[in-house]
Order: C-alpha cells, then structure tokens, then sequence
C-alpha cells in the first residue's frame, strides 16, 4: 500500500505539534473530528497517549470444569463451522450426521482446553482481561497545519494590541505634539529663592 504525500513516515516517532490534551480519549476523538470537518488533512493527525499502564482485571478462578466449559462453547463454535462445510459438500447428508459433527467438535474443544489447562496450571490458575490506558491523550498536527487546527479548535492565541506609552505631563510638549483634551499644560516650576547670608562674627562686633 503506498503512502506518498504522508507528512509522517510509516513506523516513525514523529507526531508533530500538540493542540489540544483531553483526559478522555473520547475527547481526542471528537477533535479530530472536528479537524477533519475543518478540512485539516487527516494524514496529520496522530492521537498520542502519554502516560501509559497496563492494567489486568482478574475475572475468575480457573479450574477444570471452567476449563471443560469454555471448550465446549469453542468446540461448538467449530462445530457448526465443520458441520456447515461437510452440508455444503453433501447436501442429501441425513441430520443425524449434521449433529454428530458437532458433538465432536464439542468434544474435540473440551479436550483440548483441558491440556491446554493442565500446562498452564501451575504457573496461572486463574482467568483475567488485559489492557493498556493512558493518563491523557494529546492530539498532535503538523507543523505545517497547526495554525488551522489551532482555529478549528478555538485554541488559537488572539493578537493584542502593544499598550500606548503613557504621557508624561511634566515635561512642555513638543512643537507639533497635541495634548490630550482635559491635560493640563505643564507649568514651570517655582523659581527658589536665595537664603539670606548669615553675618560673620567680625562684622557684628565692628558695628557695635
């Protein structure tokens, strides 16, 4: 199958950009969604797991009966399988021959679940359902489609406008500066007065 045109080669770790994380991976699946709607190429988008664990849930105790019974419902499942392809090669077979195919093919499962189960026994008695959850799961882009996923899903940063220097009234406006209306025009400050000159101890006694 050839896979010309896919931003990320087959088998390589390369997700591209991530733009949004859900904590459910129902979550990731309704914005994919949502990309593609967006007409967001579908060949760049991965869904990555972070955080992977596997988890086994023990379902029962197994014993031999157990055993004989899960291979009976396997032997009759081939069963019909057998007894389905020997009507089709004799369809003027008598019904007694129909059964007796799936009898054994319930004997034959039962057999074989039971040494199936005497192998295993002493390293595993009991009968348990894998499966591997992630913590989060982050919905990944190419770089050359982030900006339009980012849109698509309203995580887009908004453009600000760079705030106005403020006007300092303390200083005289320039030739051809306007002042803002209600601004009071600078004013000059005070001029300080001189201090007075402290008469010399000379002096003083040359007056008296």
């Amino acid at each position: 199958m050839s896979n010309q045109g896919a931003p990320f080669s087959q088998g390589s770790a390369e997700t591209g950009e991530t733009v949004a994380s859900f904590t459910q991976y129902e979550g990731a699946q309704k914005a994919v969604s949502a990309l593609i709607a967006a007409e967001v190429p579908a060949k760049e988008i991965a869904i990555v797991g972070a955080g992977l664990r596997s988890i086994e849930r023990i379902t029962g105790r197994l014993g031999y009966a157990t055993a004989a019974r899960s291979g009976a419902i396997n032997g009759l499942m081939l069963g019909v399988l057998f007894s389905f392809i020997f009507v089709l090669g004799s369809p003027a077979a008598p019904i007694q021959a129909f059964v007796g195919v799936l009898l054994v093919g319930i004997a034959l499962g039962m057999l074989l679940n039971i040494l199936m189960f005497s192998i295993v026994r002493r390293r595993r008695d009991y009968a348990s359902v894998m499966q591997v959850v992630a913590d989060h799961y982050e919905v990944k882009v190419a770089p050359a489609s982030v900006h339009k996923a980012r849109v698509a899903l309203g995580t887009a940063p908004t453009a600000t406008r760079p705030a106005a220097a403020p006007q300092r009234l303390d200083t005289p406006p320039r030739y051809g500066e306007r002042i803002a209306p209600g601004a009071q025009p600078p004013q000059a400050a005070p001029a300080e007065r001189p201090a007075p000159a402290e008469p010399q101890p000379g002096q003083d006694e040359e007056r008296a």
